[in-house]
């Protein structure tokens, strides 16, 4: 990458906006302190993994001029880890049968009402014919795998390798535990193998994978499967501001969009809807 350099033309700049000042302004080189090569970030974390990284070094590292054998072993190689996910990941969800995704927050404790409705949810969803995919970790995402778990039923766990939160819980499958690297991959599991969306309280990774099931439908990628999310009082503000900003004084979405997603506040009317839909169809894989 070419350093940026200070044209004449900038410098005249600079000169005409501090005429009268008294003084003249030196502007700092933004690539003094640039480190140029991966081996200098590595030298200053002492070899740490990336993840343990500050975000200072993150930013830094996204600035660093590689040369080509740099590029080849870090970005190159890269595409063969992604690939290896998908392949992982095709191979097993691809036997596992008709599923609902639970989504929601992995610091949701035990002892919470929603961690309980989701086990109730995930064990209702078993007894009417559909296995449960979660992300696999603690809090909402522990609750769906161990009210399938409970019932008998398919209890699928895709997990992401975190810093500082995530591990997969026990109540998986030892067959159907998927541990990833990429968000993006996770997220195809997600989508291509549910038959139905039920969201649970939760952050941004919640909001992240409901809009992108809610993004895909809207756009017609997938077919229109239900969206259900549960606690309205959680989720009513959010789609309160959908409803009167981005529909309403922007008109950024359609006003049919409005109706891709359920707000419920009890196991049996989430389930519900979810069976409703499919009273219409032969219960099946939608790959």
């Amino acid at each position: 990458m070419t350093k940026l350099k200070k044209t004449s033309r900038t410098k005249l700049s600079d000169e005409v906006l501090n005429a009268g000042s008294g003084q003249t302004i030196h502007q700092p080189d933004i690539n003094d302190n640039k480190v140029t090569t991966i081996s200098d970030i590595r030298e200053q974390t002492h070899g740490e993994r990336t993840v343990q990284v500050d975000d200072e070094q993150r930013i830094r590292k996204a600035f660093v001029d590689k040369d080509w054998n740099e590029i080849k072993i870090a970005d190159s190689w890269q595409i063969f880890k992604v690939m290896a996910e998908f392949v992982e990941g095709f191979e097993k969800m691809s036997k596992i049968g008709p599923c609902v995704s639970i989504f929601g927050s992995a610091r949701t404790k035990p002892d919470n009402p929603y961690y309980q409705m989701a086990e109730e949810i995930a064990a209702k969803l078993v007894r009417h014919g559909y296995g449960v995919i979660t992300g696999g970790g603690p809090g909402i995402m522990e609750a769906g795998n161990k009210g399938a778990r409970a019932e008998g039923g398919r209890s699928v766990g895709l997990n992401i390798e975190l810093p500082f939160e995530q591990f997969h819980n026990i109540y998986i499958d030892p067959d159907k535990v998927i541990n990833f690297d990429y968000f993006f991959v996770r997220k195809v599991m997600f989508v291509k193998y549910a038959q139905g969306f039920i969201g649970m309280p939760g952050g941004f990774g919640t909001l992240d994978e409901l809009f992108e099931a809610i993004t895909l439908i809207q756009t017609k990628k997938i077919g229109r499967f239900p969206i259900v999310l549960v606690g309205t009082k959680y989720w009513q503000g959010m789609f309160d501001w959908i409803q009167q900003v981005m529909l309403e004084d922007e008109h950024n979405i359609s006003p049919e969009d409005m109706n891709l997603v359920q707000l419920v506040d009890d196991a049996a009317s989430a389930v519900k809807i979810i069976d409703d839909f499919y009273s219409k169809y032969l219960l099946s894989p939608n790959f």
